[in-house]
């Protein structure tokens, strides 16, 4: 049966270190194939034990602004850590927190038989102005998906919540289409791409917005109850950075997806490849950072709306191993799927601190490792 643990920064439990290294000793190690990590491995008491010294370093992490820490490991058992004012029920803006939800629930339409992989905008986009010879006719929902399209300009009425969601997307294909670009060539880290793809799954599903779509999602799933997609408005979203969500929907939906209750081991496959392997990495926010804030100088990779963890300067990590969708604010999801357990860092801050959600989350890995094992 799952069980949750909730804790506060007014409510930090200290463990003396003997005790909590004697508590700790004989919990099974960390990593592996996910099939061979189950729980009972540590007793009640270990657990409670792990759970004292991930309160006691989050209490010290460095935030400027309150945040919510949880996991969810492979038993059920939920670990949460409040600081200030911050709650799992709290509304948070994702900025680009929303890349993996929106891949997901796009990818369920190619799954439903709405879209392909191969279909490019022409396709489902009436009056698609990229046409003829220009290299960019060839951009398809994978590399879209991937952020490979080609596309790198983000046009002013991405921002503009008055702007009208389809012509914003056509302004975008007005944008971009001189650049030159050949689809599948590089990674490009814009807005962009998913904005299209998300008005070809508009077009081809037949609905009035991408609202039907996202309401059809949750109607289908039960999932991000609490949540909407209305940055800058809800008549022009922004699916790569427009929601507002709680940590504790954010949760949900990853562990429906860590569970493989949303998507088929086909698009699952196809979420979680590297589709940046043999291309280069033109821009990275997590590499060369983001509007003027720090960056981690690491060699990320990218698949469907999701990134392929590397703590190194050049890729030489297994794809797949960690995942995650962090935002420009701070908040970070993440799936370690190494060791079966997903969480979230859920947070506010300045734009451009996407760092500081990731180093917080950081400076408790190693012992939510442990008790992952648990």
């Amino acid at each position: 049966m799952a069980t949750e643990r909730v804790r506060g920064f007014q409510r930090v439990t200290w463990a003396f270190p003997v005790l909590l290294a004697a508590l700790i000793t004989g919990c099974g190690g960390a990593g592996g194939d996910p099939d061979l990590i189950g729980p009972g491995a540590c007793t009640n008491t270990q657990t409670s034990a792990l759970e004292a010294q991930m309160d006691g370093l989050l209490a010290q992490a460095d935030s400027e602004v309150d945040f919510s820490f949880a996991v969810d490991r492979r038993d059920g058992h939920r670990y949460i850590f409040n600081r200030g004012n911050s709650t799992l029920q709290t509304s948070y803006e994702s900025k680009s927190a929303s890349k993996l939800a929106s891949a997901v629930i796009i990818l369920r339409l190619v799954e439903q038989g709405y879209l392909s992989l191969s279909d490019r905008p022409q396709d489902h986009i009436n009056n698609w102005p990229i046409t003829g010879s220009n290299p960019l006719t060839g951009m398809n929902l994978a590399q879209l998906l991937s952020f490979t399209s080609g596309l790198q300009s983000d046009p002013a009425c991405l921002e503009n919540g008055s702007s009208n969601f389809r012509n914003c997307v056509l302004t975008v294909a007005e944008d971009n289409e001189g650049n030159g670009n050949t689809p599948g060539q590089q990674f490009f880290y814009a807005s962009a791409h998913l904005q299209v793809a998300g008005l070809m799954a508009v077009e081809a599903r037949d609905v009035a917005s991408w609202q039907a779509i996202f309401a059809e999602f949750k109607s289908q799933t039960g999932l991000f109850g609490a949540s909407t997609f209305d940055s800058p408005s809800s008549a022009n979203p922004s699916l790569a950075g427009g929601m507002y969500f709680t940590g504790s929907d954010y949760l949900n939906f990853l562990k429906a997806l860590r569970g493989g209750s949303l998507l088929d081991a086909t698009s699952m496959g196809q979420l979680l490849t590297d589709h940046t392997a043999s291309v280069p990495m033109v821009y990275s926010p997590i590499f060369s950072g983001i509007g003027g804030g720090a960056a981690l100088g690491e060699d990320w990779h990218y698949g469907f709306g999701l990134w392929h963890e590397c703590q190194s300067p050049t890729f030489n990590c297994a794809p797949g191993t960690r995942v995650s969708s962090p935002g420009a604010l701070g908040t970070y999801p993440f799936w370690d799927r190494s060791k079966s357990y997903s969480g979230i860092v859920v947070r506010a801050g300045a734009f451009g601190t996407v760092t500081t959600g990731i180093e917080i989350e950081r400076s408790v890995r190693s012992t939510v490792d442990q008790w992952a094992t648990c």
